[in-house]
């Protein structure tokens, strides 16, 4: 399967991303930053929180992880 295929986001993303823009189109410059630096911090809680699942999963201890 071909990398960029396999990334394509499906109709009901494309549809929010567009609802999502619109939004955000919407919003005072202010508003705007604001939103950006609250989702770029849920993000980051996101891959913190998706590298703990793992962790767990894989039964990798903090010791184990540092070496």
């Amino acid at each position: 399967m071909d990398m960029d295929r396999a990334i394509e986001l499906t109709l009901e993303q494309e549809f929010s991303l567009r609802n999502f823009a619109d939004m955000v189109q919407q919003m005072s410059r202010e508003q705007a930053q604001a939103f950006l630096v609250e989702q770029h911090r849920l993000m980051m809680l996101q891959k913190t929180m998706y590298q703990e699942i793992l962790k767990q999963e894989w039964k990798l201890d903090s010791n184990f992880a540092a070496r």
